[in-house]
């Protein structure tokens, strides 16, 4: 950014106190930037002397756009008229013989990535690093942007810091997300525009502190005793609310190892009303620009320990379905989910917890951003899920809801087998129930564990932390690319245990 006055460092943004009154762009609106292309308006805002009068002009090859707009408490704001996808464009504001400008300017989609440490896990971290960074140089539209790990007590108008500048790749993109990244190429690959990619996140975080206090306390999360980044709210007031202004596209998730001991039982509602909220702040704060009910997509958990008997692991991934086992839901609606618990990573260097195939996740979650967030018709992006559990003496019978690619198991599926109707307990033993036989749609469950005078109470699917090896859990969709998501379903007085 070509700043007259009051320049930036760069991967550190000058604060608000630095130059005050002196005409410049928020943190966020730099060189090289996307901004979100039609039929969205993007929105550019700044810093200046009260009541000034500032002359914003957009141009390019085909088009020069000039608007005025007055200082106000500190800050001005102009929504551009929409945009077509392409460039670059010059975007320059200017108070009589001052000006701020901004160079190599493209419009396009901008998704925002947020999360913990498996959104922060770098490109340089990856298996085959070296030759995505290489292949990175073929994506000049693709650019990137990150903002630095803070936290605030109160939400701030501007971020406090940048960690990564608006760049062009492969510039700085060693150090970026790798889920972020890889999504946004392969979003480029079908979309042939401009993706504009916004990294916040920190790691080993839980939810809590990316929650406003409306969220808070509509779950009833209350302060645990502690500090740092894990305090309600303080991510959310240093690193979300800043960006509120700006029209965005969509977000991408990768989150919930911290809530696996930490308000585990409040992340069904934790999650899905983070979501709601980050909707209305992002739709307020852009003036109605950003859709109010913008595409979010999010990374169901990996795996973490391969001997755990813990249920936390499942649990959270349960919850972030809103206790259903697939989205979009009415729940959560227009929201899409890459599952990824079937790729463990038992040998990586940054512990088990930090698989390195980021490939397979980000190509997931770009197949539903496909379908949900651009209505791409037949685009397959969930694995295979019941439609109904039928069950009978002496097996279960499974419909999918598509075409099935199975693999047999003597253990992925459980049962619980009760002699009474009363109701079921979710902490009751659970047994094996074999695969049995299979069909296109269908998979047929032993249930012979049970006594003649039993039951099967409820039934579950890969419910543990580490389900599966590396790509062969049991069920996949017919072509082998989306596995199944994990589910649990009790017994209803019909003897179908679970219709959707």
């Amino acid at each position: 950014m070509a700043i007259r006055l009051c320049g930036f460092f760069i991967l550190v943004a000058a604060s608000i106190q630095d130059c005050d009154g002196v005409l410049r762009f928020a943190s966020y609106y730099q060189d090289h930037m996307v901004l979100q292309k039609s039929p969205e308006r993007a929105v550019v805002w700044g810093y200046g002397s009260e009541g000034a009068q500032v002359k914003f002009t957009l141009s390019g090859q085909y088009q020069q756009k000039i608007s005025q707009a007055t200082v106000t408490n500190g800050t001005w704001r102009v929504t551009l008229d929409p945009v077509e996808a392409g460039g670059p464009y010059n975007v320059t504001a200017a108070v009589q013989n001052i000006t701020a400008v901004l160079t190599d300017v493209l419009f396009g989609d901008i998704w925002l990535c947020g999360g913990q440490s498996n959104m922060l896990f770098e490109v340089s971290q990856i298996f085959n690093a070296s030759e995505e960074l290489k292949r990175a140089a073929h994506y000049p539209h693709v650019r990137t942007f990150m903002a630095t790990l803070a936290q605030s007590k109160t939400e701030q108008t501007d971020l406090i810091g940048v960690q990564i500048p608006w760049s062009v790749p492969p510039l700085y993109l060693s150090g970026f997300s790798a889920v972020c990244w890889l999504f946004g190429r392969d979003l480029y690959d079908k979309l042939q525009y401009p993706i504009g990619l916004v990294e916040s996140c920190w790691g080993g975080t839980p939810i809590e502190p990316w929650c406003s206090p409306r969220v808070l306390q509509h779950c009833g999360l209350l302060q645990e005793p502690g500090g740092g980044p894990k305090v309600n709210s303080v991510l959310w007031n240093a690193m979300i609310h800043p960006l509120l202004n700006m029209t965005i596209k969509g977000a991408i998730w990768y989150q919930g190892e911290a809530n696996t001991n930490y308000h585990q039982e409040k992340y069904n509602c934790s999650f899905p009303a983070m979501i709601d909220d980050w909707r209305m702040a992002f739709h307020q704060g852009s003036g109605g620009q950003t859709a109010l009910d913008f595409p979010f997509g999010f990374v169901q958990l990996s795996t973490c320990e391969k001997k755990s008997k813990s249920d936390a692991y499942p649990n959270i991934r349960w919850h972030q379905t809103a206790d259903t086992g697939f989205v979009p839901n009415p729940r959560m609606q227009k929201t899409f989910m890459a599952v990824a618990m079937d790729l463990p990573d038992e040998n990586s260097p940054y512990g088990s917890i930090h698989p390195r195939d980021k490939q397979d996740v980000a190509f997931r979650l770009s197949l539903g951003a496909r379908a949900v967030a651009y209505g791409e018709q037949d685009v397959a992006f969930r694995g295979p899920f019941p439609s109904q559990i039928l069950s009978t003496p002496k097996y279960l019978k499974i419909n999918y809801d598509q075409k099935v690619s199975v693999t047999p198991s003597e253990n992925i599926f459980e049962i619980n087998c009760s002699e009474s109707e009363s109701p079921w307990d979710p902490k009751a033993h659970w047994v094996p129930a074999p695969i049995m036989q299979w069909g296109l749609t269908t998979v047929q469950l032993s249930t012979s564990v049970c006594s003649p005078t039993e039951q099967v109470a409820a039934l579950r699917y890969a419910w543990r932390n580490w389900p599966c090896d590396f790509k062969a859990c049991p069920i996949y969709s017919a072509s082998k690319i989306l596995p199944a998501p994990p589910f649990i379903a009790n017994r209803t007085p019909a003897k179908v245990i679970n219709e959707l």
